[in-house]
């Protein structure tokens, strides 16, 4: 079975060309939690600690309530298939924050407005690409 991935390695998703803001967002709470509520809880408080599967999976888990017992054996039907990267995040889209990618495949929210977001900008060694556009050119 082939296995696909979200993962880059030394990457900074860029927020999209046609993103609202201009100053990070924490996206707003809401009843139930949005893919964006579910990710920024993920990032914000464990920076460089997952992988962008780990983050797209565990947030697919957690949607269609798939429990602790099936986790293994879904992430691999999950994955045999290719899934959205977090170019697709609304954090990326909506909310200003950038998504950095470092050397081990591990991810953190980077906001738009910091120095590090324009450090990564400007750093050579770091591979560029935009999160993808909300609405069609």
């Amino acid at each position: 079975m082939k296995k696909y991935t979200t993962n880059y390695i030394n990457t900074l998703i860029e927020i999209a060309e046609d993103c609202p803001v201009s100053q990070s967002q924490i996206p707003p709470e809401k009843k139930e939690k949005t893919l964006a509520n579910l990710q920024y809880e993920k990032l914000a408080k464990n920076p460089y600690q997952y992988t962008s599967d780990d983050i797209i999976f565990d947030c697919y888990a957690i949607k269609h309530d798939i429990s602790e017992n099936e986790k293994q054996q879904e992430r691999e039907n999950f994955f045999s298939k290719g899934q959205p990267c977090l170019r697709c995040s609304p954090l990326a889209k909506k909310y200003g924050f950038g998504i950095h990618h470092n050397s081990e495949e591990k991810v953190a929210l980077i906001p738009v407005e910091s120095k590090e977001y324009q450090s990564l900008l400007n750093d050579v060694s770091t591979a560029k690409t935009k999160a993808m556009r909300s609405k069609r050119k």
